[in-house]
């Protein structure tokens, strides 16, 4: 039990296994491990695990037998989380947008589609410091983690990697949407200062008022 074969690289071992087998359909416990060969305790420890993690969800009961059984299936967010081709789709989307658009167009796409983004999160409020803080964890919970320091003036967000580094490959645009973003978030100007070579980063500077 256990063994390491993976649902798109993003889950493995057992868990992996009872996704793949729950994306047919709802099942039971009890169908669950006789398909798989696992025993019911660890099948209904794996799925109070997948269901708290958000992966799986309870859809019902199956009734027959001696008494009625939990149905569980995949939750309708787990194809998008474990799809490898957000990634590559978003770079060929960026380049053969830069290679058809002018800049400035290009440019501003990305700030709207930055600016809208933004609305995916409550508005943070207080002090400029307090909101440069809540922004922070926004980028952290996107999957940039980050540090604020203060510089002549500035505070500046650095990340200590990039969260779209495969879509950027040395464009600006892609880090102007994230500008926008911050701007929307923060209500104050924003200025990216983002590394862009082989180990991008991210980074941008609010100016102090």
């Amino acid at each position: 039990m256990g063994d390491e074969r993976s649902v798109s690289g993003s889950v493995t071992g057992t868990r992996a296994e009872i996704i793949d087998f729950l994306r047919r359909g709802p099942a039971t416990p009890t169908e669950i491990a006789k398909h798989l060969g696992f025993t019911y305790n660890a099948v209904r420890m794996h799925l109070v695990s997948l269901v708290r993690d958000g992966l799986l969800r309870p859809v019902g009961v199956r009734r027959g037998g001696t008494r009625p059984s939990m149905l569980y299936e995949v939750t309708p967010a787990l194809d998008d989380l474990l799809s490898r081709a957000y990634t590559p789709f978003l770079s060929n989307l960026v380049r053969a947008l830069s290679e058809r658009l002018p800049e400035t167009q290009l440019d501003e796409i990305m700030r709207t589609v930055g600016r809208d983004l933004a609305e995916e999160w409550p508005r943070p409020r207080g002090t400029l410091t307090k909101r440069i803080e809540a922004a922070s964890s926004v980028l952290a919970e996107l999957g940039a983690p980050n540090e604020i320091t203060r510089t002549n003036g500035t505070i500046r967000i650095r990340g200590f990697g990039c969260l779209l580094a495969t879509a950027v490959q040395g464009r600006p645009h892609v880090c102007r949407a994230m500008e926008a973003l911050l701007e929307r978030l923060l209500e104050a100007p924003v200025r990216e200062c983002c590394e862009r070579g082989e180990r991008p980063r991210c980074c941008f500077d609010v100016t102090i008022t």
